[in-house]
């Protein structure tokens, strides 16, 4: 317990106020996180994991959700068995009709640029045009490993591969020369529903990687590991370089449960929250705590996953504002705090993956009833 005082009393800086800005409430809307996860205290199956996955959103797209984003991950066993996310999203193009389908996010060095802009063109056929795509360099050496791609040239792969995937949308064959890809007039088929393509986003972790994202005209993708406190600067290092016609589009992850009592709430959400964290925490270890070639800009985290270590307690995880558990009205106060400070989607993990199904879905309906009018009003 002390340890976890500790933790806290080294947080407690950091409160979501402080990084507040004084530019007034941006426009805040609600999307879903899935890792598909199997933590081992809920006993499921693979199957299971993906039947009650399917019910949840479902559910989520009849109650007013905005999105939904899967992310792309690879031999993590337990924490998230989500390695072909599009696949997962045509099966829910086919059982939604509102939600905006996330890819969160395609690691583009583990595919080839071409394969990447088929499948998302596909994708928006078959939703209608309500595909997202998030980008990413990927984050950990054994998938790198496992792929035969130098981690070193992660950036570079990444600036190639997103050059072709926005040529890909028009209607001129694709011509590129670069150092790992080259195309001599490539028509690729289907393109894309929306125009010129869906919206692009990348994962950003880095101060420089917000830099580069402004510049670019991305949406950023913050979180879930790194502490709101470090977000909230780099969320206005990136308005302030953003330079392109339409408005910065900020997203940042946290898990999240929402109960009408506040007992209840926390009480289910502290192991759920712990499992998720911890798990986070050990996939993300070698390249927080290594100078990974291309990746050492993030050794800084480092220092906050090893004072994680001393106390993943739920107070801890509350003062970094990586969780959102409580009342509808507590949940509201701490959304609308985020609003204030620019994020312009918060992708919920609602249970973190490790509660019940039953669960999540009363905590989607206590949101729908609300804190989603709330926002909208």
């Amino acid at each position: 317990m002390k340890a976890a005082s500790r933790a806290a009393q080294s947080l407690a800086i950091y409160r979501l106020d402080d990084a507040l800005q004084d530019d007034g409430k941006a426009i805040l809307v609600l999307d879903l996180f899935y890792e598909l996860a199997l933590p081992p205290q809920l006993a499921r199956s693979e199957s299971q994991v993906f039947a009650d996955a399917m019910l949840e959103i479902e559910l989520a797209d009849r109650l007013g959700f905005h999105g939904v984003w899967l992310v792309e991950h690879h031999f993590m066993p337990g924490y998230s068995h989500c390695s072909k996310p599009e696949l997962f999203l045509a099966a829910l193009a086919a059982r939604t009709s509102r939600l905006r389908l996330g890819l969160g996010v395609v690691p583009l060095p583990y595919h080839h640029p071409v394969h990447v802009a088929e499948r998302i063109a596909t994708l928006d056929h078959l939703c209608g045009g309500r595909l997202e795509v998030g980008i990413g360099r990927g984050f950990t050496p054994r998938e790198y490993e496992v792929f035969g791609v130098p981690m070193a040239k992660s950036r570079e792969l990444v600036d190639e591969s997103l050059a072709i995937l926005r040529a890909a949308a028009n209607d001129a064959p694709v011509v590129f020369a670069g150092r790992h890809y080259r195309l001599d007039g490539v028509a690729i088929f289907p393109r894309p529903v929306q125009k010129p393509h869906p919206p692009l986003w990348t994962a950003a972790v880095s101060p420089e990687t917000f830099d580069w994202a402004a510049r670019a005209g991305l949406g950023v993708l913050a979180g879930p590991f790194k502490p709101w406190p470090m977000v909230a600067a780099d969320i206005r290092r990136y308005r302030g370089a953003w330079c392109a016609s339409e408005p910065p589009r900020i997203g940042m992850t946290v898990g999240m449960l929402c109960l009408r009592d506040a007992k209840r709430a926390r009480a289910l959400a502290a192991p759920a929250m712990r499992w998720f964290y911890g798990e986070l925490l050990k996939v993300t270890a070698p390249v927080l705590e290594q100078l990974l070639p291309s990746y050492e800009q993030l050794h800084d985290l480092g220092r906050f996953r090893r004072l994680l270590q001393f106390g993943m307690r739920p107070r801890v995880l509350e003062l970094a504002g990586l969780t959102v558990v409580g009342t509808p009205a507590e949940c509201l106060d701490r959304l609308q705090r985020y609003a204030r400070a620019g994020v312009t989607h918060l992708l919920c993990a609602v249970g973190a993956g490790a509660l019940p199904s039953e669960i999540v879905r009363e905590s989607l309906e206590c949101i729908a009833a609300d804190v989603l009018p709330a926002l909208a009003g």
